[in-house]
Order: C-alpha cells, then sequence, then structure tokens
C-alpha cells in the first residue's frame, strides 16, 4: 500500500523530534516561562482552576523573587491565586497531558512527547497542503507546484529550531501549529467561501488567540477583509472567533471587577521594552521588577504607566528601540542555544564540535529568510500575497513596539519555507528573475538589510561568542 506524501513527511518529522526528546527523559525545566506554565497546568489537572504561586511554588522562588501577597485578593496558600496573567490555551493542553500522566516528574517527559507527536510533527504536513493551497493555480502548477510544496514540508520536518523546541514546556509550541491552521483555513474561505470553512477558520483563529493574543490585530483584519470580499457571509468568521473567546474574557473581566483581555501580561511586556536598563528585548534583572506584585490587574496597570515613564523621561530612545526590537526579531537563533550552553545544561562541548552545532542552527534561517523573500516577490496572486502580507506587518509589528526576541520569529518559519521552496523552484527551473519581475530591486534591498542585521549581531556579540567557545565556555552563566 502507498503512503501519501502527507503521511511519510509527518512520520520523518516526528521521528526527527524524538530523537531529542529521548535523548534528554531526564530533563527537567529551567525557564520562569516553563515553570508558570507548569504550575497552571497542575491546577487544572488538580481541578484547581487557572491559578499559580501556592505555598510550595513560592517557597522554590523565594531564594529570587521577593513576591508581595499584600495585594493578593482571596489568596489560596493551598492552591494559589486565580490568574489572568497567561492565555489559557497552552496551559489546558499540558493540564490534558498531566491528568493522563499523572503529575509526577515523568510528566515532563509525557508533555514533550505530546508535543512531539500533536504540535510539532503536524506542522510540515501542513506547510505541504498551505503551499499547495498558495500555488494552486494553472499557471504556478506549471512551475511545479507539488515539488514546491514538497519541498517546503522537508524544510519545516528537518528545521533544526523546531526540532528541539519540543523540548520546552512553551505556549509556542502550539501556538505555531493553530496559527499556521488558521491561516490554512483563512486561504480556503477567500477562495471558496463554504459555512465549513469560514467557522473553521474563525474557530481557529480564536484558538490561536487564547494561545498567544499577540494574533489578535491579524485575526481583527482578516476577518474585515472576508467581509470585504464576501460581505454578510464572513459574518460566519467573526461569529465563531467571538463565542470562543468571550468565556475566557468574561472570566478574566469578573475575576478583576473590569473589562480585561484574553491575558494581562501587556503591561509587563511593555515595561521590559522600555526600561533604561533594557535594550527593547528580554532582560533579566528588570524582568523581576514587577513579578513580586500578585495582583494581575495591578501589576499590568503599574507596567504601563511605567513605560510610559520610560518614553516621556527619554523620548530618543523610542526610534532606536524600535530598530533594535525589528533587529532582534530577525536575529540568529542563538539565545537560546547560549543560555542552555552556558549555564552547563548540555556540558562541555569542544569548540570545533561547538562550533558545528552552532552553523547547524543558524543557517538554515539565513537560507530561509533570503530565498523567501524572493519567493513572496515572484508570487502573482493578489489574495493571497495580501493575506501573507497582512499576517507580516500585524505579526511583527506589536514585536517591534513592545518587546522582541529571536525565537519569536519561528511562528513564521512555515510560510517563510513555503516562499523559500517557491523560489528555489523557480531557480532551478531558470524562471526565478522572470517571475520576480519589478519587484527584484526591493527584494535585493529586503536581502541586503537581513544580511547587515546579521552581520552586525555576530559582530556586536563576537565578545560572547569567543568566550563560548573557550574552554569554560559551558560555566559562563549568561543569563536568558
Amino acid at each position: 500500500m502507498k503512503i501519501s506524501f502527507p503521511v511519510r513527511i509527518y512520520l520523518i518529522a516526528l521521528i526527527l523530534r524524538l530523537i531529542p526528546i529521548l535523548a534528554t527523559r531526564g530533563l527537567g525545566i529551567g525557564l520562569d516561562d516553563m515553570f508558570q506554565y507548569d504550575m497552571l497546568a497542575r491546577s487544572l489537572a488538580s481541578g484547581n482552576g487557572f491559578r499559580w504561586y501556592a505555598q510550595d511554588d513560592l517557597k522554590l522562588l523565594e531564594p529570587y523573587v521577593d513576591f508581595d501577597l499584600s495585594s493578593a485578593q482571596d489568596y489560596d496558600p493551598q492552591y494559589g491565586l486565580y490568574t489572568s496573567f497567561r492565555a489559557p490555551l497552552y496551559p489546558a493542553f499540558l493540564s490534558l497531558v498531566y491528568t493522563l500522566s499523572g503529575l509526577d516528574f515523568s510528566r515532563f517527559f509525557w508533555a514533550r512527547l505530546a508535543q512531539a507527536i500533536f504540535l510539532g510533527a503536524p506542522l510540515a504536513p501542513l506547510t505541504y497542503l498551505l503551499a499547495r493551497q498558495i500555488f494552486s493555480s494553472k499557471n504556478d502548477a506549471q512551475s511545479g507546484a507539488d515539488k514546491t510544496a514538497r519541498f517546503a514540508a522537508w524544510l519545516v520536518a528537518a528545521y533544526p529550531m523546531l526540532l528541539v523546541y519540543p523540548l520546552g514546556l512553551g505556549t509556542e509550541n502550539l501556538f505555531f501549529i493553530l496559527l499556521l491552521a488558521s491561516f490554512y483555513f483563512l486561504l480556503h474561505s477567500i477562495e471558496t467561501p463554504s459555512a465549513t470553512h469560514l467557522l473553521l477558520a474563525g474557530s481557529l483563529l480564536a484558538l490561536t488567540a487564547l494561545t498567544r493574543s499577540v494574533i489578535l490585530p491579524f485575526a481583527g483584519l482578516a476577518i474585515f477583509y472576508l467581509f470585504f470580499l464576501h460581505g454578510r457571509r464572513a459574518l460566519l468568521t467573526g461569529l465563531a472567533f467571538v463565542v470562543i473567546v468571550s468565556p475566557w474574557v468574561a472570566r478574566n473581566s469578573l475575576l478583576h471587577g473590569k473589562l480585561t483581555g484574553i491575558e494581562t501580561s501587556m503591561g509587563y511586556n511593555l515595561y521590559l521594552g522600555y526600561h533604561p536598563d533594557g535594550n527593547g528585548s528580554f532582560t533579566f534583572g528588570p524582568s523581576l521588577d514587577l513579578l513580586t506584585i500578585m495582583n494581575d490587574a495591578e501589576r499590568d496597570e503599574a507596567g504601563t504607566q511605567q513605560a510610559y515613564e520610560f518614553i516621556r523621561e527619554d523620548p530618543g530612545r523610542f526610534v532606536p528601540l524600535l530598530l533594535n526590537r525589528l533587529s532582534f526579531f530577525f536575529g540568529l537563533e542563538k539565545r537560546v542555544l547560549i543560555y542552555f550552553y552556558s549555564n552547563n545544561i548540555l556540558g562541555y562541548i569542544p569548540s570545533p564540535w561547538l562550533l558545528l552545532i552552532s552553523i547547524t542552527l543558524l543557517l538554515p534561517f539565513v537560507f530561509l529568510s533570503v530565498f523567501a523573500v524572493l519567493g513572496f516577490a515572484a508570487t502573482e496572486s493578489p489574495p493571497r500575497r495580501f493575506l501573507i502580507g497582512l499576517l507580516l506587518w500585524t505579526y511583527i509589528l506589536p514585536h517591534v513596539l513592545i518587546l522582541a526576541e529571536d525565537r519569536f520569529h519561528l511562528a513564521l518559519i512555515p510560510f517563510l519555507a513555503v516562499f523559500a521552496a517557491h523560489a528555489v523552484t523557480l531557480l532551478r527551473e531558470h524562471k526565478l528573475r522572470m517571475q520576480v519581475g519589478r519587484g527584484l530591486g526591493f527584494a535585493m534591498v529586503i536581502v541586503l538589510l537581513l544580511l547587515f542585521n546579521w552581520g552586525w549581531e555576530l559582530v556586536r556579540d563576537a565578545d560572547k561568542i569567543a568566550a563560548l567557545l573557550g574552554p569554560g565556555g559551558n560555566t559562563l552563566h549568561f543569563p536568558y
């Protein structure tokens, strides 16, 4: 029996993701985000609701943070505090795994296994389906739409950072697949606006927003675009979105006694993004300042007010910080490697091997980005180009205005893979220059800016990189 390509690429992607998971079966968790998601998931799995920082958890963090419980209403030492700081869907996913696996140390392994099976590996076949959908016109079919789709799926299946991402208990694992699925059904809704497609697009957009609310600008504008194209029929998408998101918004609003969104982390992120000791990205020292405030609404308000004060006191930093964040967003994917290696989590790695690992991790993003720019310029379908452009602008802009890290661009990797594969297919058929046409000049400007950004990043971090490659690089203990 012949196995279809989507099934084959799923199985290959799964095997590749299982290798690091099986090799690190005894690995715990290390970052604050992971600890918070684990707390929330344990509380949900235990039937105690969306709570965190019970007394036992606070004791683990006492050496690092002095929590202020005076502003926390209805704090229960046994069960913790109801919170709205994090979006709910990823902790709910973890809680489902914990319910089945139990709450002992092995829960981390089972969570990683579930992430590989249900969230990581499916990215590859879904990328294949998306590429087929984007390049399904007759002109593109003659250029090898299926070849493009298969190559894009392979790029995602073997992308190094996506192979190891299921090791982390991070919301991005769920966000990647939901965003990709949302976009897939949005494309279907543009071209075949059936009730099923419209409802699926709205439902998946809502679930994506309940995973990371940064996608809300894209969701709103995408729904408006569908309404512009198809009129009242597109109200089904908006209705599905509102019906799914509203209960959680109502829950948070009741919790704080005022209208509250999906999560209350905006003020915290603004505080970090504009802090005088920061550079527009996550900075460890200031990241602890507001964590002591246990009331989420008060923390959100305090962070927003402080960020406004930072801007007012030094308005000249505003534009440089925007440029910094844009640079960080498109930065090389080395931050996680630096943190884990310098804190001796991976042990000592001889310099030649460490350099080889670094190149293996960093070069794929360079390849994808450069070819994706050319592939996007060579894509002719206006509605598809518009929707892709809308996603890029509305996803990148909030990070540029608030806070940015290189890991945030990972959500775009499947989309970059689609257009990079398109460019490579056209290049092999000697049609790339003809297809890009007048857009070549603009595309080359973007490519040069990206190359400059990566070169500047390596120069900027040269001392840190040299220290890491030295004999004691694994014991430098660089903060995240």
